[in-house]
């Protein structure tokens, strides 16, 4: 039986041009996330019910929290180490000749960064993406390669399988990840969605080793059983669903962002219409019986 899920509530509406990456800070009890196109660093602090803007003029695609405070985030100029507050420092700016231009990432956990590089040009022949390592110590390596639109990234709760999300493909893959090496092997396709659905975007699981992904496009989130299967779709008032994670005190509330700013691409669905409804801006939450996993932090 289907756990009970409560309503959707509306947290905050500062009309993100690309609300993204959503992540809990459990020490704290706060929520944060990015406006990637706006270049707005944010947070949310459920207890006060307060929104704070803490840093605006710096391009945050992804980012991990960082062991011993700040965080470690991915642009479209590589990684770099950042306290909140001053200039980032530079980790990574190119590997083996390629440029980094990178979007989402995520810490595994002993530390490493993971993230995904993105060149797609719906106009012209592109570079393809790379699957990308940083260890704890700088050095950087490519995990695969031929990913059209890298985006989520997400590991199994046994932390075995690392799944990665290529927006472009409408595919999400799933990798046996080797924990002690931080290399991948494997790659299979877990989920494909058809051209008339959305796209899949972030990523994350739960405790019970269920896969779920926001869909662009779609106005949803969806939850996937291990073998890629749809267990449940909560409809969201907002048709471009960017990511989502789990939060609260025992991680059983799903924060879910999404983005205002819109323009016709080759991925946007059959039949979808851009001028009903509503495109999206705000950050949502939804309380749920199912718990989710904390997110690694970063050693990089």
């Amino acid at each position: 039986m289907k756990q009970e899920m409560g309503e959707v509530e509306l947290i905050v509406d500062m009309g993100d041009l690309c609300g993204e990456c959503p992540i809990w800070e459990p020490d704290l009890s706060q929520l944060y996330w990015t406006d990637i196109a706006g270049r707005n660093f944010q947070r949310y602090s459920p207890d006060l019910n307060r929104y704070e803007l803490l840093h605006h003029g710096l391009e945050i695609n992804g980012f991990a929290l960082k062991e011993g405070g700040g965080f470690v985030i991915t642009n479209s100029h590589g990684v770099w180490r950042w306290d909140g507050v001053n200039e980032p420092t530079s980790v990574l700016t190119e590997i083996e000749g390629h440029r980094c231009r990178l979007n989402d990432c995520i810490a595994d956990p002993v530390g490493r960064l993971l993230t995904g590089s993105w060149h797609y040009d719906p106009n012209a022949e592109y570079e393809l993406g790379k699957l990308i390592s940083v260890d704890v110590d700088g050095r950087s390596s490519i995990l695969d390669e031929g990913i059209h639109g890298s985006n989520g990234l997400a590991f199994s709760s046994d932390q075995k399988t690392l799944y990665f999300a290529d927006s472009v493909l409408r595919t999400i893959y799933a990798y046996d990840y080797d924990l002690e090496h931080g290399t991948v092997a494997n790659r299979r396709v877990v989920v494909k969605l058809a051209p008339e659905e959305g796209v899949p975007d972030g990523l994350t699981v739960d405790s019970e080793s269920f896969l779920w992904s926001a869909q662009w496009y779609g106005g949803c989130v969806i939850r996937y059983d291990p073998d890629g299967h749809v267990e449940r779709r909560i409809a969201l008032p907002a048709k471009q669903i960017s990511s989502l994670t789990f939060g609260g005190l025992d991680l059983s509330d799903i924060y879910i962002t999404s983005a205002r700013s819109d323009g016709p691409t080759p991925l946007r669905p059959r039949n979808y219409d851009p001028t009903t409804g509503t495109v999206g801006g705000a950050l949502y939450r939804v309380s749920t019986n199912i718990r989710g996993v904390h997110e690694f932090r970063c050693l990089v």
